[in-house]
């Protein structure tokens, strides 16, 4: 059983950046954390459940069935969390493997494209789609100006031999967010696969996908979802289900009539007809552990609360480093990243521009943590952000 104490559902909108939510934080004691874009801190409760993992373990309390209902239980929440069903859900160990496995399993042809906007995408979203190119794909670059990922472009871009397009629901740097509404419904009415490296806005932004037209939506629990590293979910449309043949294969993934996993039978098999195909071999208890009372925490405050949260705080954040002087992302879309300085000038923990490093060395020095990706200061906000959190920005980065 979880030992996870839920917020409750209904919980009033303040619940979010208020005390008794930062309580179950212990790191915000000690620091302000505006780098969930990075890495997740874990609560309490997570961290709790992740102890009763270890405790079985350590006791021999708990067989494999007990702890693989951990397994089930976050498969269930997180469908539950984007409002599709469990059928349509399998545990990956992170977007890495959710888009491979996509790649890998998807029906391509010499001659298809694959559209990407390089310039835009994290290269866990890149090179998979690259060495898919040895099977005679065309993978076409959309250009992505200044980061920004241009869903008229990749419309204008897609023809009849179109079968896929890749893009991040928010992009790492510098922080846009992808209209999925938009693209989503183009790529339906040509029948293409619209696959979402989630990982930047699962577990902060709201997600239905009964509303968003998305085929495929991989992401990890190590950021926004609030868990542990080497956990995580793949969704799949349940129409493309039958048209994507796994190119690995395990008992996990196969039909079968008792749960035994050493049970063989005949030398003939079926593969899943749900999700579950994708899923290899033994999982990552640990990370179902933490992932169940994770989701616990975020499906108590909610994700409609948690992103309106997050959305207000963020642009507070924009308007005074504007006022400030300094030079911020304004992302097309509201998104719950803050970004400050020209992308790409630098990389991963460094800028050739000497006041970004400033500021991000005065934060530091101040226990605010922020990253550098692309050459750009990077914050990101949830559930347990407020407006403490940007006081402390402000007040550091615009002292003399």
């Amino acid at each position: 059983m979880s030992t996870t104490a839920p917020v409750q559902a209904h919980d009033p909108h303040p619940a979010c950046g208020s005390e008794a939510v930062r309580a179950l934080f212990p790191a915000l004691a000690r620091t302000t954390y505006l780098s969930i874009c990075d890495k997740t801190i874990l609560a309490d409760p997570v961290r709790s459940n992740v102890e009763v993992f270890l405790d079985r373990l350590a006791q021999a309390s708990a067989n494999r069935v007990d702890h693989e209902e951990m397994v089930t239980r976050s498969r269930r929440k997180f469908a539950r969390l984007v409002g599709v069903g469990e059928d349509e859900i399998a545990v990956m160990r992170n977007v890495s493997d959710g888009i491979n496995s996509i790649a890998t399993a998807f029906p391509l042809a010499e001659g298809d494209n694959v559209l990407l906007a390089l310039g835009a995408e994290h290269p866990n979203n890149i090179y998979p789609w690259l060495h898919q190119q040895r099977r005679g794909i065309e993978l076409r670059n959309i250009p992505a100006s200044e980061g920004r990922v241009d869903v008229r472009a990749l419309v204008s871009a897609m023809d009849a031999r179109t079968r896929l397009v890749s893009v991040a629901s928010v992009s790492f740097a510098p922080g846009e967010r992808t209209d999925l509404v938009a693209l989503g419904a183009e790529c339906r009415k040509r029948g293409i696969f619209l696959l979402i490296d989630g990982v930047q806005s699962a577990g902060i932004l709201h997600h239905d996908f009964a509303q968003e037209p998305i085929d495929g939506f991989a992401t990890s629990t190590s950021k926004g979802l609030l868990g542990l590293y080497g956990y995580g979910f793949l969704y799949v449309r349940r129409a493309w289900l039958d048209r994507l043949m796994p190119v690995h294969m395990s008992r996990t993934g196969v039909s079968a009539d008792n749960d035994d996993a050493s049970a063989m039978g005949d030398l003939r098999y079926t593969p899943r007809p749900d999700a579950q195909r994708f899923e290899l071999g033994s999982y990552n208890l640990a990370g179902a552990y933490a992932a169940d009372a994770a989701l616990d925490l975020i499906l108590g405050l909610g994700t409609k609360a948690i992103e309106a949260h997050v959305l207000t705080l963020a642009e507070e954040l924009r308007e005074g480093l504007q006022r400030l002087g300094l030079p911020v992302f304004i992302p097309r879309l509201p998104a719950h990243l803050v970004t400050v300085g020209t992308v790409d000038a630098g990389g991963h923990g460094y800028s050739t521009d000497p006041a970004i490093m400033q500021y991000h060395s005065r934060l530091t020095d101040a226990g605010v943590v922020s990253t550098i990706r692309r050459g750009q200061l990077r914050m990101g906000l949830h559930a347990y952000s407020n407006r403490a959190d940007i006081e402390a920005v402000l007040q550091c980065v615009g002292r003399p």
